[in-house]
């Protein structure tokens, strides 16, 4: 309690009285405002490690996938901080984090989601879900400018490429110290979740982040198994989360158009009602997970191989900039 004596010096007075409830009665229910006020933190920029957007020698340490824990058993001890890039990605491992009594802290640092539009219906349902769960959300700065200084010079890299591996190191660098420096033993992220996504490229950017803090670990899980993947499609139908078409940053949206456009597709679209493909919103978790199978994800790659790579990537786009303050659809690629 705030010290309450008076300004003429005299004796402390009388401590306000609480507005406790009565002995047995029900406690007053906290309000939704409340209950997001007390469970998110907002983390800026400035906080933020200053060298995140320089370029980094983009050297492999040998992530061996052997040392993925597959032991359904093991958690790490601890308070774990989980980097989440979406809420349909963090799903099954969220709920699988909660169900064994895990004190977990959700941290949405994306810079990389394009455009601004976009990262904002991403992060507010990410935040919906925490708040409804009673978990800690760290709402970082959007730090858009940063994460474009470090993909300089990888603009035309294909998907799953070295830029890629640049935005992981990125995002996993700015978790650790977060981690780090707020008490966190372990941290991990929601995009080892995703078929999209190669699970080694960001263990390993996981482990590079990690090894710069003594007494910090990258929790290596695999989170791509059949029976977490199931739950994740699961789980994002019973919330109705909204249906992203594409990673998220600019490049992604990019080649997903190209290769839509190749497959006469319409391109993607950004927020509304209406998907460029298929429904906007999870509703059926067999339909949801037929779009995203293996088979697809690994047609669009090959596909992508063919098509569109770095050097047809350059002679197509080498003069396109981004155009500002015209709204989403204008930088839809």
């Amino acid at each position: 309690l705030v010290d309450t004596a008076s300004s003429a010096g005299g004796s402390p007075a009388p401590a306000p009285a609480l507005d406790m409830p009565e002995p047995g009665a029900d406690p007053v229910p906290e309000s939704e405002e409340a209950r997001e006020k007390r469970l998110v933190v907002l983390h800026p920029a400035t906080a933020m490690p200053s060298d995140r957007g320089s370029k980094r020698l983009l050297t492999p340490i040998g992530y061996d996938l052997a040392r993925v824990s597959d032991d359904p058993s093991y958690r790490p001890a601890g308070k774990i901080l989980l980097h989440s890039c979406c809420a349909p990605c963090s799903g099954a491992m969220f709920e699988d984090f909660l169900s064994h009594g895990l004190d977990v802290t959700v941290f949405f640092y994306n810079p990389n989601i394009h455009p601004k539009k976009e990262y904002e219906i991403r992060k507010e349902e990410n935040k919906r879900f925490c708040v409804k769960r009673g978990v800690p959300f760290v709402d970082c700065d959007y730090d858009s400018d940063a994460w474009f200084a470090r993909m300089k010079g990888l603009e035309f890299e294909p998907e799953r490429g070295i830029r890629c591996t640049a935005c992981f190191d990125m995002r996993m660098e700015v978790t650790a110290l977060y981690a780090h420096e707020h008490g966190f033993e372990t941290f991990t992220t929601t995009n080892a979740a995703s078929r999209w996504k190669d699970l080694a490229q960001v263990n390993e950017s996981g482990q590079k982040a990690a090894a710069r803090y003594p007494g910090l670990s990258f929790w290596a899980g695999n989170w791509q198994t059949a029976a977490m993947t199931t739950r994740k499609y699961e789980i994002s139908a019973e919330e109705r989360f909204y249906k992203q078409e594409y990673c998220g940053c600019l490049y992604s949206l990019r080649d997903s158009n190209i290769w839509r456009q190749t497959q006469g597709i319409p391109p993607c679209k950004i927020g509304g009602d209406e998907a460029g493909l298929g429904s906007r919103y999870f509703e059926d978790p067999v339909a949801d997970a037929a779009e995203e199978s293996q088979e697809v994800v690994d047609g669009f790659f090959e596909d992508a191989a063919r098509q569109f790579d770095s050097a047809r990537l350059q002679q197509m786009y080498q003069d396109r900039k981004r155009t500002a303050n015209l709204g989403a659809e204008a930088n839809n690629w």
